[in-house]
């Protein structure tokens, strides 16, 4: 009978900076090094990505978009993971991840446009090193991974950022990426956000145990965190991300918040969940208590909050006239548009026999 081998995870740098509730310790909050410039950008961030997915949903609610979805509640997730990596270190989102896109700077109107129905891909993801975003389930995790394996072959120190929700943790897409990064140590960060509901199906009924504490399984560590404490999850991705550029391999974070608004717009959550479950929540909001703790540290004002506040209104306004301006690309770029860097002639012969179809019709 052969040996059996305890598969052991390689040093934790992060969860020393969490107690056993998943709360960022006092200790680690103080060193995270940031200004009161930084710490208040934080918050400016997360009133912005808010803001902008109200205006969406406007948008939608007046036939202006074919469907949104809200990530409202989850906003601490989406600044704190982006402000915890480098510029060049690349995200692979889901569809709910444009709060994430926001923050790399890819322009709200510009992202709208998809769910207007008028592009197929309105950035270029080597601008931004932001993939697209991924409407199939956990379709982005293996991409992920793929990605990351890709910078380590080329020996660069860019890390990958995979993010997903709670749902897709229950497809096979992601049982095979978190085994394939475990055994190639690829320089990958798995961030899960919990926000415990799977359209419909709540947590409890799709997964049992903790999510965070399967990555043991694949041979890297994991750690559950208050996922609607911004500077917690930037604490908890900076470590990740700096064990992976050290050659350490994968990370698994799951990020526990809470979905507040419905699954998408063609959805009705009032049909599953109860009006106390989301009260419950509801008094955890991420950017209140955000607000209040830098209130509390003397390191914001009213004078600032309306000035952010004010700002956010500008920006959902010039969002909204850009993409009720926009003129869609030609047809033959949207659908060949950004295939081949070098396009075969092939190809190009395919393009021009489609364009010339649509000039005679």
């Amino acid at each position: 009978m052969a040996d059996v081998v305890e598969v052991v995870a390689t040093d934790d740098p992060v969860r020393p900076l969490f107690s056993p509730a998943g709360e960022l310790t006092a200790a680690a909050r103080s060193r995270l090094g940031l200004s009161q410039d930084a710490l208040r950008d934080l918050y400016r961030q997360m009133v912005l990505i808010r803001r902008a997915d109200q205006e969406a949903l406007n948008l939608q609610r007046q036939g202006e978009l074919g469907l949104w979805g809200q990530f409202l509640g989850q906003e601490a997730i989406h600044v704190g993971a982006v402000a915890a990596l480098q510029p060049d270190d690349w995200i692979f989102p889901s569809y709910r991840e444009f709060g994430m896109a926001m923050c790399r700077g890819i322009d709200p109107a510009d992202m709208l446009t998809w769910f207007r129905g008028l592009s197929a891909g309105p950035w270029d993801p080597r601008e931004f090193h932001f993939a697209p975003l991924a409407v199939p389930v956990a379709s982005q995790v293996p991409h992920a991974v793929g990605f990351a394996m890709g910078s380590r072959f080329k020996k660069s120190k860019d890390v990958v950022l995979g993010t997903f929700g709670d749902g897709a943790t229950s497809k096979g897409d992601w049982h095979e990426a978190m085994n394939f990064a475990g055994v190639f140590k690829a320089p990958v960060i798995f961030l899960c956000q919990n926000n415990h509901w799977a359209i419909s199906v709540p947590l409890a009924k799709q997964t049992a145990g903790s999510i965070a504490e399967r990555a043991q399984g694949y041979g890297f560590p994991g750690i559950r965190i208050d996922g609607n404490d911004v500077l917690g999850v930037l604490a908890a991705v900076r470590g990740a991300a700096e064990r992976a550029r050290r050659g350490d391999g994968p990370y698994l974070i799951e990020a526990m918040t809470y979905r507040m608004g419905a699954h998408t717009t063609s959805d009705d959550p009032s049909r599953y969940r109860t009006e106390t479950e989301l009260q419950a929540w509801s008094v955890k909001d991420p950017v209140g208590r955000y607000r209040a703790w830098l209130e509390g540290q003397g390191i914001i004002d009213g004078a600032a909050i309306k000035t952010i506040g004010d700002e956010g209104e500008s920006m959902a306004h010039a969002m909204r006239t850009r993409l009720l301006a926009f003129t869609p690309a030609p047809p033959g770029e949207v659908i060949f548009g950004r295939v081949y860097a070098r396009p075969p002639d092939s190809f190009l012969e395919e393009r021009e026999e489609f364009e010339a179809s649509l000039e005679s019709s």
